[in-house]
């Protein structure tokens, strides 16, 4: 869960919609900044909702069935939104 006051990492330009990239990386402790075009990982490019059930998932060990009981969901729903998320991956990574 997001914390007060935590930020998250945009993934969309707020002007056109593209996806954003990160030209800038600093450590907080030395503040050493290295600068360039890197891409977001493929899983950053999807939306929090989605970040969130993958996670959920692989805490449930990849049950579907574990994952309704913890959603409060049936089963067919769970399946449903990770078929959408897989959606999703597939065109994500096809660029």
């Amino acid at each position: 869960m997001e914390q007060l006051g935590e930020k998250k990492l945009p993934t969309q330009c707020p002007s056109c919609n593209q996806l954003l990239e990160v030209a800038r990386l600093i450590c907080p402790n030395c503040s050493t900044a290295v600068e360039g075009k890197f891409e977001l990982s493929v899983l950053s490019k999807l939306g929090q909702k989605e970040q969130e059930f993958i996670i959920d998932l692989v805490k449930s060990s990849g049950s579907l069935k574990t994952m309704a009981q913890n959603y409060g969901i049936s089963y067919p729903t769970v399946r449903n939104r990770l078929d959408a998320i897989i959606e999703q991956l597939k065109t994500l990574t096809e660029k």
